[in-house]
């Protein structure tokens, strides 16, 4: 079954921002943190980058999670109002992915179009015509 959850984007306070809202929410991470130095294909990056965080996340209120990740600003990521904030939908089908993908794309802009990743889902992402970044991924179940 499918979920909707909510992508945080920081600049470094990744791991800070999660344990806030651990304490807040009074519940914890879902996995260890993966830093991008977990990540071999990632060795370019300085030492400080290399101990940022690539992926978090925590369930808060009615099942729903929250992400997050720190921003590289080596590969040209600026964070800024508007893009710290990604809606995702996780879903059953690839084809459900490509037809949210492809309406919510439409008329919109900085699109990454959806595409098998290395983590092994089918994913990609977009800034809706309203200006909202939607996230789509489907990761096939192991049967």
């Amino acid at each position: 079954m499918g979920r909707v959850s909510t992508y945080l984007n920081f600049a470094g306070q990744t791991e800070e921002a999660f344990a806030f809202y651990a304490s807040v929410f009074h519940t914890e991470l879902g996995a260890p943190p993966i830093r991008f130095s977990d990540d071999p294909g990632l060795s370019h990056l300085s030492e400080e980058e290399a101990r940022g965080v690539m992926h978090v996340w925590l369930p808060i209120l009615g099942g729903h999670i929250i992400m997050g990740t720190d921003i590289l600003a080596s590969a040209g990521h600026q964070l800024r109002i508007g893009n710290n904030t990604t809606i995702v939908l996780e879903v059953d089908t690839r084809e459900q992915a490509d037809e949210f993908f492809n309406a919510l794309s439409a008329g919109g802009s900085e699109k990454e179009g959806m595409s098998d990743m290395p983590w092994g889902a089918y994913w990609g992402v977009c800034l809706d015509r309203f200006g909202i970044r939607w996230m789509i991924s489907h990761a096939p179940t192991a049967s």
